[in-house]
């Protein structure tokens, strides 16, 4: 393997690993609304932390499941 080979490997998991990052941020933010929007519906009044810590235990299986291959 040549040195640009594992650079362009190496660059190719930086850019994999941000995309990742930024797509974990963005579902979470979403899923937060989904949550609150949902518990709204049911007639729920959640407080922030449970809604925050409902959004992040999805988010986090929902990327682990994504990155098994």
């Amino acid at each position: 393997m040549s040195v640009m080979e594992a650079l362009s490997e190496l660059l190719e998991s930086v850019v994999a690993y941000v995309v990742m990052i930024l797509l974990g941020v963005v579902s979470f933010f979403v899923t937060v609304f989904i949550v609150k929007y949902g518990a709204d519906l049911a007639g729920y009044a959640p407080s922030g932390d449970f809604a925050v810590l409902s959004a992040a235990l999805l988010v986090a299986a929902s990327m682990l499941s994504g990155s098994m291959r």
